[in-house]
Parts: structure tokens; sequence; C-alpha cells
């Protein structure tokens, strides 16, 4: 009975989901999955793609955009290398946020490895949400394969808010199969 109750439940999830893929021709397949109600925009060049999500609920203040892109060299081979670049990436956001400190967390994945900052615009803390003005943003990057590199911004009003974690979970829970002939 259990196990009939987890597949009903796990049925019911996927058909709540949306999901869109980005063909990265040789190199692979990038497929994310959403909850909720969002709207995906994507645009897919030879050497790079993006994706832009945002709410389809006007009173919902949230969006990510994720750009894929294909680098001439494997500049981050090791998590350090890209630790250290996300850092320094979000030096200049850190001046001005209430952390004052870019201090790279680790994206929990399931394909390659990447690092984001997050941090909190002092100015907006504390104020009732403005539509298109967040409170809150994390921007890192994700080295899916030695060829693509994925860099990724969130942006809400709140991170431990049911949009931000929403999309953070799309992040982590986006599924690379790498093309053939790798």
């Amino acid at each position: 009975m259990k196990n009939l109750f987890a597949l009903l439940l796990l049925t019911s999830v996927s058909l709540c989901a949306q999901s869109e893929t980005l063909d990265l021709g040789s190199r692979g397949r990038l497929t994310i999955y959403l909850p909720g109600d969002w709207r995906i925009d994507t645009t897919n060049f030879a050497r790079q793609g993006t994706m832009t999500i945002s709410p389809k609920r006007e009173e919902v203040n949230a969006s990510c955009t994720i750009a894929i892109s294909i680098p001439e060299g494997d500049r981050f081979d090791t998590k350090p290398r890209l630790k250290l670049r996300v850092e320094a990436d979000c030096r200049s956001l850190a001046e001005g946020s209430v952390e004052k400190k870019a201090v790279a967390k680790e994206f929990a994945l399931s394909s390659g490895y990447g690092f984001y900052c997050s941090f909190t615009d002092p100015d907006l803390r504390g104020q009732a949400p403005q539509k298109g003005n967040y409170k809150v943003m994390s921007t890192g990057k994700i080295r899916l394969a030695s060829d693509v590199l994925v860099d990724v911004s969130i942006m809400a009003d709140d991170f431990r808010g049911e949009p931000y974690q929403q999309l953070l979970g799309a992040v982590e829970g986006m599924e690379f199969v790498a093309g053939r002939g790798r």
C-alpha cells in the first residue's frame, strides 16, 4: 500500500511540473523541471542558450535567468577554481549588499558542480514587495562538462520564500545528458 501511495504521489507531482529542454547539439541536452506556475522563455544559439523563468501569477515577485555557454577551454576543471571565480565575479555585488562579502555555497547538483553567492539589497530590506525590484539575489556558475558552463541568477523577495525555493530547486534538479561522441 505504501508503494502504491508513493507511486501515486510521484505521478501527481510530475503531472504538475513543467519542463523545458535546451538542445546543445553534439554537447547534449539540458532539461529543467519547475513546480508551480512559471513561464519559461528560451533562446538557443549555436554557442549559447538562455532560459528566462518568470512567474505566471502577477503577485509573485521572482525570476531566474540561466545562460549556457560553450567555453573554448576548460578553465574551471576543479571545484576550487570555479568557487574562486564565482566569489571574484560577485565582489562588486557584495559591496552594495547587506552581506558585504561574497561567500560561495555549493549547489546540490546531480550533474557537474557549481557555486553561488547570495545577497540582500539593503535599500529594500523591510519594505513591502515591489514588482521587478528584488530584495534577494543569488548568482553563480555551474560546470556541467568541460565544454558546457551555466551562469545562474535567481532573484526574489525572500531566500526562504516558496518562489525562491522553487527556482533554486529547479536549478539544482536540472538534468544534463551528454551528447553522443563525448
